[in-house]
């Protein structure tokens, strides 16, 4: 079908992102189901079902005017399953766009959010991040100028089902991805029947961090060709949308911010390295430490060659365990509202053991790399480069180090944040669950809403994965084969300039692939950098902006927007001054000018010839 053979791809990036995903254990689930409010149309999805939808009651502390919204419970249409249902809200461009007739505004885009976890509520990234409204740490809220809803009718989806106010009974909950995949479409089905004119309307389906594995997975190379359309065997909702013979909307691009795509020892162990090179505060721009996790890199064999084009399959990555028992967080994955607690549980574990080793007479004030592992993998951290890299932080590296009893002197989301004690994260619970809030937007009184649960699948999850980095994508890309060619064939180098006249990052567009950037941002990347993020989605989502994308005019290869040689690195570095203070910024700790001048006459010489470019 034509329209499935255009669908291109946004692969969207923070500059600065680490993770490790944790267990979540098949706790007893509960049961839930929508609630029937006042006007409940009767019989099958229509646009009469427009008005029922709609927000018209005022929300608390919104003291603005909002767009005409729309809020609710829609089945995903599973068998002997009524109660399993998808909740979504939302919002208009302008008046009338989202509840145009059928095959009206048919150029129109319209876009879908969706958030990871797995487990997390797409209303968590409404009220945080790109939606309307945003909920302060004090509860109260606040209009967000950089909202996508002003670019596109926009709509937030609470999926899969039992997550935020999706219902679901308690054997329900989807047994696998594939599963998600097709309620995702029994959804899609019955909303384009509420507003017919999204049927035939491009629609741009994004997301961020799991929710690059909901949407898509990609898959080494030969097997996962986005230019032919040919999706194989883990690519969820649109494995699911490729496989439907009239598929219910007209998807023409999909965007993952910062997604869980490929192996977990990709995304969360191989790009350490490239970590400690952004910010080498990291390890106190100490030149030993950095050659010791250098060795410990090349001794893993996570030290891959990336060349443009790529030269060859990458081998599947091993993983060695760690020696110390928390870390076997290490093979499991871990819902962002409880990230946090589990990482802290980590690092305090490792720090006693380090504790107990000083007091048995080793005389460590710091690390002394000379009584460790010489030519031989660390037995105690295993391949877990990333938790050895946050232990050191917080155990040897000023200003993490400096009195901090706990992992909350470590943002994983935020690495310049040193912050300890970290100020409360704004949580939309209390907004949510408030009556009026609750009445108004229809949701379901059979639950209390919250921002992410440990997801229970019935069955077996089909991927495994932890939050990605920049190295990590990369990698998953030059092994990911797409317009009959695998990778990029140059290295990403075109800067792309934000509404402020600065470069917001990089930008790369080949064979409908297109890589974006960010920099100054974290992993929620509208949280942590909204007017880029907004840029970027204006630009380079709902956008054709062509910048950093290869042509090649009668044999002459050229980037639009040029390539930069000082981009062309392996990193961005980061920014130099650490934030510092309890709850709330105080000052900024940068190092000493001669340990920084020092760090980059070394590193120029010690990356040198990591990185190989054709062409």
């Amino acid at each position: 079908m034509q329209q499935q053979s255009t669908v291109r791809v946004a692969i969207i990036l923070a500059f600065t992102v680490v993770a490790v995903h944790s267990a979540y254990p098949p706790w007893e689930v509960p049961s839930s189901w929508p609630h029937d409010y006042p006007g409940k149309p009767s019989g099958d999805f229509s646009p009469a079902w427009q008005q029922y939808f709609e927000v018209k009651d005022s929300l608390p502390n919104v003291t603005w005017p909002l767009p005409r919204n729309f809020a609710g419970n829609i089945p995903v249409n599973r068998a002997g399953h009524p109660n399993c249902t998808l909740y979504f809200w939302g919002f208009e461009k302008e008046q009338g766009s989202l509840t145009a007739d059928a095959n009206d505004r048919t150029n129109e885009p319209w876009g879908i959010w969706l958030n990871g976890g797995p487990g997390s509520s797409s209303l968590l990234g409404l009220t945080s991040e790109n939606g309307p409204i945003l909920i302060n740490s004090d509860f109260g809220a606040q209009k967000n100028n950089f909202s996508w809803d002003t670019l596109a009718d926009y709509i937030w989806v609470d999926q899969p089902v039992g997550v935020g106010f999706s219902t679901t009974d308690s054997a329900g909950y989807v047994y696998d991805e594939d599963e998600m995949g097709r309620d995702f479409m029994g959804f899609l089905s019955n909303l384009v029947k509420v507003f017919p004119s999204l049927k035939t309307r491009p629609l741009y389906l994004t997301g961020e961090s799991y929710a690059g594995t909901y949407i898509v997975s990609i898959l080494p190379a030969s097997r996962y060709t986005v230019h032919q359309a040919k999706i194989s065997e883990k690519p969820y909702i649109m494995k699911t949308y490729f496989g439907l013979a009239d598929p219910p909307v007209n998807i023409v691009k999909f965007a993952i911010g910062d997604g869980t795509i490929g192996s977990q020892v990709v995304y969360n162990e191989l790009p350490t390295l490239s970590i400690i090179e952004t910010y080498p505060q990291l390890v106190a721009y100490d030149t030993a430490v950095f050659e010791y996790f250098r060795e410990q890199e090349h001794l893993c064999g996570y030290d891959l060659n990336l060349t443009y084009p790529q030269e060859g399959r990458f081998p599947t990555l091993g993983f060695i365990k760690p020696s110390f028992e928390s870390s076997k967080r290490s093979s499991s994955r871990l819902n962002v509202s409880t990230r946090r607690l589990q990482l802290r549980a980590v690092v305090e574990h490792a720090k006693r053991a380090i504790i107990e080793r000083r007091e048995g007479g080793t005389g460590m004030g710091k690390r002394d790399l000379s009584m460790r592992a010489n030519g031989t993998i660390d037995p105690w951290y295993g391949c877990g480069l990333y938790g050895e890299m946050i232990d050191y932080a917080v155990n040897f590296s000023f200003p993490w180090s400096a009195g901090h009893d706990d992992y909350f002197g470590f943002d994983v989301y935020q690495i310049p944040d040193g912050l300890d004690p970290h100020p409360s994260m704004a949580d939309a619970t209390s907004f949510f669950n408030d009556p009026r809030t609750r009445a108004a937007l229809h949701a379901p009184t059979s639950k209390n809403w919250s921002e992410g649960i440990s997801y229970p699948f019935l069955g077996d999850p089909l991927s495994e994965g932890a939050d990605p980095s920049v190295e990590g994508t990369e990698v998953v890309i030059q092994n990911t084969t797409f317009g009959g060619i695998q990778g990029f064939t140059r290295k990403p180098s075109t800067p792309w300039i934000d509404d402020d006249g600065e470069i917001g990052g990089i930008v790369h567009q080949e064979r409908n692939w297109t890589y974006v950037l960010v920099e100054g941002a974290g992993h929620l990347v509208p949280a942590t950098n909204p007017s880029r993020a907004f840029v970027l989605a204006r630009e380079f989502i709902l956008g054709d902006n062509q910048t950093g994308l290869v042509t090649n005019s009668s044999g002459t290869v050229s980037v639009i927007g040029g390539e930069c040689t000082s981009f062309a690195g392996d990193v961005i570095p980061g920014q130099l001054g650490i934030y510092v203070g309890s709850y709330s910024t105080q000052s900024t700790y940068t190092y000493p000018t001669a340990t920084i001048a020092a760090w980059n006459s070394y590193i120029v010489t010690a990356t040198a010839t990591t990185m190989s470019t054709n062409g």
